[in-house]
């Protein structure tokens, strides 16, 4: 089959590669369509750690099954899936609680670590067992159902965060994690959404698709904006969907005592938090991992029209011209937010 490898750092190759053999419990999947996630492109370049080459990558993904293993009951060839980024067991004592996305163990689908690595769907077909397939409802695409991953990941996000209907939200960053995090939000009957970004034009979109009011921390002094917006306390909760240190405390600066932080980017491993202002204002910052169940949810909302993930959507191309896209998206071509690839 045809595949996009990273062969080495920043550098890939579409190769013939041995299609996936599935065991008892998995599927194979022809993949239809499979998106480029951020933290791919800032894999590609060895600075996370998580992207080894050489690795097929791909998480973000939808397509058609085209085998399925001899213990796999209730699913088909033919049936239109998507699927988890996690791969993880049913009877880790973490699963068994209901915190799969924390399971001892659990990999990721076009992830490399010195831990483990499992190649992904940047390719023809990708092997998946059976328990983390979801089924796309008829009128969703497979362009749209590669873009569900996100939207749970925003949705897990929302859900570990303790809101009312009408509380005030400020969402740090307004890439393709965040604008779903203020569509969600939305729903959630958040009574006024903030976004905050360096780049005008995700603002626009940002408003567009749901935020009350939008500013770039270069042009005004976000926090005293805030507090002003907020009868001079801060936002009730803030959501950082950046991941390095000067986001995280622009977080801090613009929730009220008593806030929960949520934080979901990690471009950083590490930063530097103000910790005497967390704890003489009673902060509770939490971190949001990846997604725990919230497919089915993030489904019906894009099927409903609820979410939309397509004004994400910057191109939809060939898996062949994929090289040249990733370098796009890795040299922060303006405008450029969301690419999904057609093997």
């Amino acid at each position: 089959m045809k595949a996009l490898v990273l062969t080495e750092y920043k550098h890939f190759e579409v190769q013939d590669v041995p299609k996936p053999t599935i065991y008892p419990d998995e599927v194979l999947v022809r993949v239809k369509a499979v998106g480029i996630c951020g933290s791919d492109v800032h894999g590609m370049d060895g600075s996370s750690g998580r992207r080894i080459p050489p690795l097929v990558m791909g998480h973000e993904a939808s397509g058609i099954i085209a085998e399925v293993g001899e213990d796999v009951t209730d699913w088909h060839v033919g049936d239109r899936v998507t699927f988890d980024s996690t791969v993880y067991s049913l009877d880790d004592w973490y699963s068994r609680r209901g915190m799969y996305n924390l399971s001892d163990g659990r990999e990721v689908l076009g992830v490399s670590t010195p831990e483990f690595k499992r190649q992904g769907a940047f390719a023809e077909y990708v092997a998946v067992p059976q328990h983390i397939l979801y089924r796309v409802p008829d009128n969703v695409s497979f362009t749209q159902a590669a873009l569900v991953e996100p939207v749970a990941v925003a949705l897990h996000a929302l859900s570990l965060t303790p809101m009312q209907v009408n509380d005030s939200a400020v969402v740090v960053g307004a890439g393709m994690i965040g604008l779903f995090v203020i569509q969600a939000l939305k729903i959630a009957g958040c009574g006024k959404i903030i976004a905050l970004d360096l780049d005008n034009d995700r603002l626009a979109l940002a408003q567009k698709l749901g935020a009350d009011v939008v500013m770039n921390p270069n042009e005004t002094d976000v926090a005293a904006e805030v507090k002003a917006l907020t009868s001079g306390r801060g936002a009730d909760v803030a959501f950082e969907v950046v991941g390095i240190g000067s986001t995280v405390n622009m977080a801090i600066d613009c929730v009220r005592k008593g806030a929960t932080i949520t934080l979901v980017g990690n471009l950083t491993p590490r930063a530097e938090v103000p910790l005497q202002a967390i704890v003489t204002r009673q902060l509770r910052l939490q971190g949001s991992c990846a997604i725990n169940g919230e497919y089915e949810a993030a489904l019906s909302l894009i099927s409903s029209g609820k979410i939309d993930v397509e004004a994400i959507l910057s191109a939809e191309v060939p898996l062949d011209e994929g090289a040249s896209w990733f370098q796009r998206l890795y040299d922060k071509e303006k405008g450029l937010i969301k690419v999904v690839l057609t093997p």
